[in-house]
């Protein structure tokens, strides 16, 4: 279907033109090596409606990131996931991740095999939920916060994997109860004992954060 060329175009593009291409060579070689790519033309931009809207860069990358890795390499995956990042920084983008379907999807990468492609889910779902009640509820909702606790404090997972999954759950527990109340559960299913805290009081929050973050150094 000509709607499919366009996306693979808009998918080529993105990878082209993310940061981590341009800023890191190493990265520019790896999506060099792939099929040779097309370039975002006036036609083509033309065909997308005047250009890809910030929802479908969204959908795109996340279409990118779950591609087997026959047809995706990591490195490729990382920078769409990079791109990704970038545009929910928007509040309206953040929002939207629901309305995209893109939750499940971002939170089944906190499963992977491959440990950056962990740390990168849990930055951006960090970076959804920080400040944002409406994302907060939607995270909770789903139950991705048991799933940041467990990886949090997963000693086998890489030391940035588990530092994301904190910067994840700060975000998430920040003045939003439920979260905090799930995963001070959670925590004492683990053997950590913290009494309830609530999740307006910056200082209560800090020091579970801050403790999940030392037993990080400790397992280092």
């Amino acid at each position: 279907m000509a709607s499919d060329k366009r996306l693979n175009d808009l998918l080529r593009w993105s990878v082209e033109n993310s940061d981590v291409t341009r800023n890191d060579p190493s990265a520019a070689e790896t999506a060099a090596s792939q099929p040779e790519p097309s370039q975002l033309t006036p036609e083509l931009m033309a065909a997308l409606m005047g250009g890809p809207s910030d929802a479908d860069l969204m959908k795109a990358s996340i279409e990118i990131i779950q591609s087997p890795p026959s047809e995706v390499t990591l490195e490729n995956k990382l920078i769409a996931f990079d791109n990704f990042e970038q545009l929910i920084e928007s509040l309206d983008n953040a929002n939207n991740i629901a309305n995209l379907g893109l939750w499940t999807p971002l939170l089944d990468q906190l499963k992977s095999e491959e440990a950056e492609l962990k740390r990168m889910a849990a930055w951006c779902i960090g970076t959804a939920v920080q400040n944002n009640e409406k994302t907060q509820e939607r995270l909770y909702a789903i139950g991705g916060v048991p799933t940041l606790v467990s990886l949090a404090m997963a000693q086998e997972e890489e030391g940035n994997v588990r530092k994301k999954a904190v910067y994840a759950l700060s975000s998430a527990c920040r003045n939003y109860q439920p979260a905090m109340d799930v995963c001070i559960e959670e925590l004492k299913k683990l053997g950590l004992g913290f009494d309830k805290v609530d999740a307006t009081d910056m200082e209560a929050v800090d020091v579970v954060i801050n403790g999940l973050r030392e037993r990080i150094k400790g397992d280092a």
